[in-house]
Formats: structure tokens, sequence, C-alpha cells
């Protein structure tokens, strides 16, 4: 995501003409969405996207796992 937000930075500076990127060429500013297309592929094509997605929902299930155990008194608060 980080990618892209370069990306679209870039492109509004371009389109205002800030500092040296006035003197870019517009075909410059296609590198970044294409690194940025580039990565959403690799991460799609690897996995990476849907593990990470499977961490966040494992984390979610552990919280309330622990939120209901505390609720019913057999586990103390943490510190």
């Amino acid at each position: 995501m980080w990618m892209l937000l370069i990306a679209l930075l870039l492109t509004v500076l371009k389109y205002f003409e800030v500092g040296p990127l006035a003197g870019w060429s517009w075909w410059w500013l296609l590198v970044p969405y294409g690194l940025t297309a580039a990565w959403w592929g690799f991460a799609d094509a690897t996995g990476l996207t849907k593990r990470r997605v499977g961490d966040q929902q494992e984390a979610r299930r552990l919280q309330r796992i622990a939120r209901q155990k505390q609720a019913l008194g057999t586990r103390r608060p943490p510190r």
C-alpha cells in the first residue's frame, strides 16, 4: 500500500510541477504504479495476502476466547 501512496504523491507533485519532478517525463511516473501492480500480483500468487488475513483472524479469535474466559472468571485479568 505504501508504494501506491508514493506513486500518488509523485503524481500530485508532477501535476503541480513541484521541484525536480517538473522536468520528469510522465512515463517515469508509471514505474511506481507498475511496481505496485507487480507486488500485488506476487502477494496474491504466493498466498501472502490470505496468510496475513488468516493470522489476523486467528489473533481476533484468541482475543475473543481470552475475553470470554475472563468474563466467566476462569482466568485472571492481565496486569
